[in-house]
């Protein structure tokens, strides 16, 4: 029995009913939302909250969303204090300055009333593919303020009462290039959100307020123990390690991120102190974000069967200095520092912990999200090959002369461990989504994948090799602007313990048989047939390269991961 008098098989039941709970309200969101970005890519996120707002249990999904929406549950909850909400309410929110991480990520609040008395909250965060702005997509490589990156949206009622606040979607609907698709994701995100509500009532109606409540405190209680525990077996001292973002895409470059971690007994701090001030260009992480990362990558190099709630970050403390690129001031542009800051944020902490528990760690990732928007007109595309762009016979949004925006990250090569290679082409770390497969990019938006595989040679060398970044070339069918937002194509994911860095990434542009190098944070305008090659990071090596088995470099050369040529520099050995 605890000392709350649950006992440990109630208490480990409502731990699981409560995950369950988010997986489905996850699958909920997914299967009614409209966008590939959410339906396809999974690009969303779900949690449950105790009634003061406490993190209690989430989905496995994305890390970048899950350790900053908490904040965002605090800032709906400052503004609509608990005591004024009513059953049927939901709080929605952007705001990267109050709780949020960027403008597309928009988070849903809604609580959770049995008999009348509020029990628990269920939050969602989904990425829209846009919210305005100045770039279709509203991921500006360009932007220097936040009023340039679209809609920004105070923690606001979505519903009061089961009804649609119907200035609010509208609000919303007129500053959007893709009115429907925003309408149907956020309908989604109700959706799953009244998932979680029916849910958390047949679990509390099962086993009491009470009883329900104080699971939940208990649980959080198990999870600080727990991850004190997994801190205390940490050598105390101080560890140091500094990374850089290639630039800001403003003209400003090598900005250091720098992270002091300090173990002391069952307790870490981490310090962000020495990192670049903020920047001009978009790439500034709000609080939140980098919290989020940090949390993350304690959680990475600890035991990751801890149940995920408030209490594994008790033991935590995260410290930025005021006005730099890990913390910035208003109206800082902020939408890569969600993307592009919180993979080098998780970089340099992981680097940190390496000279602490170097068996535990691993090599960076490819330390981006690669990412890339389209926008412009849907034009009707005829047999012939040739897009009419003033096509609009049926309005149905699809090769009829309405206007699209498509977004994607791309993967790249996942970092080697003391356990192993790296794997190839996923997305890594803050990001855990997945790829528009070619069929429904192409059925859903003017464009077509012209090439699509994995880059051989760019998974750094070691005993363990790090994972392979991959090409993806994509032609627009009309005329487009395209903006991109990524990083590691000039400063290479590192290698750990002799291990050697991954490739860098690049992108060009394939304009009739001129290949053009682009800048990693550009915006262009396209014309139809124009194609983009988007070409991203490997992950970085761990160990003598070698030391690596021979069987293993014999079968990356059978499966074209390596040139002999690679086997012969890296890993002296000849054709096999």
């Amino acid at each position: 029995m605890s000392d709350e008098g649950i006992d440990p098989v109630t208490l480990e039941v409502v731990r699981n009913g409560c995950a369950a709970v988010c997986e489905e309200m996850n699958a909920t969101l997914v299967r009614t939302s409209y966008s590939p970005n959410v339906k396809e890519r999974q690009d969303c996120s779900c949690a449950l909250f105790d009634a003061d707002g406490r993190l209690a249990a989430q989905a496995e999904t994305l890390p970048v969303h899950l350790g900053a929406m908490p904040f965002s549950v605090a800032a709906a909850l400052e503004t609509h204090p608990p005591a004024t909400l009513e059953p049927g309410d939901a709080v929605l929110s952007n705001d990267p300055y109050e709780g949020g991480a960027h403008l597309p990520d928009l988070t849903l609040v809604t609580p959770v009333f049995v008999d009348r008395a509020l029990v628990a909250f269920a939050a969602n965060r989904a990425h829209h593919a846009d919210v305005g702005g100045a770039t279709a997509g509203s991921v500006g490589a360009d932007s220097t303020e936040i009023y340039e990156e679209g809609l920004r949206i105070p923690p606001v009622k979505l519903l009061a009462g089961g009804e649609e606040q119907r200035a609010v979607y509208d609000l919303i609907e007129r500053n959007v290039r893709t009115p429907a698709e925003r309408r149907g994701d956020l309908r989604a995100q109700v959706a799953a959100n009244e998932t979680g509500v029916e849910r958390v009532r047949e679990l509390v109606e099962r086993y009491g307020r009470g009883t329900f409540a104080d699971a939940l405190a208990e649980l959080q209680d198990y999870s600080e123990r727990r991850m004190r525990s997994e801190l205390s077996a940490i050598p105390d001292g101080d560890y140091r390690f500094e990374d850089a973002l290639d630039g800001d895409g403003r003209g400003a470059e090598d900005l250091p991120v720098v992270a002091t971690v300090t173990v002391d007994g069952d307790a870490v701090t981490v310090d962000f102190a020495g990192t670049a001030a903020q920047t001009a260009g978009p790439v500034n992480a709000v609080f939140a974000v980098t919290a989020s990362a940090t949390y993350y990558a304690v959680r990475a190099v600890t035991d990751p069967d801890i149940p995920p709630n408030a209490g594994c970050y008790r033991p935590v403390d995260v410290e930025t200095p005021s006005g730099s690129l890990v913390d910035p001031e208003p109206p800082a542009a902020v939408v890569g520092g969600n993307l592009e800051t919180s993979q080098r944020v998780t970089d340099v902490v992981l680097g940190a912990f390496a000279e602490a528990v170097p068996e535990r760690a691993v090599a960076a990732g490819q330390g981006t999200m690669n990412n890339v928007t389209f926008g412009g007109t849907d034009g009707e595309v005829g047999s012939d090959g040739d897009v009419d762009s003033d096509a609009d016979e049926d309005g149905d949004g699809s090769g009829n002369g309405d206007a699209f925006a498509f977004y994607e990250t791309q993967a790249g090569g996942a970092g080697a461990g003391a356990g192993g290679d790296g794997m190839d082409a996923v997305h890594v770390h803050m990001s855990n989504t997945l790829n528009t497969p070619a069929e429904v990019l192409e059925t859903a938006y003017p464009l077509r994948v012209r090439r699509y595989e994995l880059r051989p040679d760019t998974g750094g060398a070691g005993r363990h090799r790090g994972g392979l970044g991959l090409r993806r070339d994509i032609e627009v069918l009309t005329d487009a602007v395209c903006s991109l937002l990524a990083d590691r194509q000039r400063h290479a994911p590192y290698g750990l313990a002799g291990g050697e860095a991954g490739a860098t990434g690049a992108t060009y542009l394939l304009d009739g048989g001129d290949d053009r190098r682009l800048d990693a944070k550009s915006t262009h305008r396209l014309s139809a047939g124009d194609v983009v090659s988007l070409r991203t990071p490997g992950g970085g090596g761990y160990g003598d390269p070698t030391e690596r088995d021979a069987d293993a470099v014999a079968r990356d050369l059978r499966l074209g991961k390596i040139s002999a040529e690679a086997a012969r520099e890296a890993y002296d050995h000849g054709e096999e």
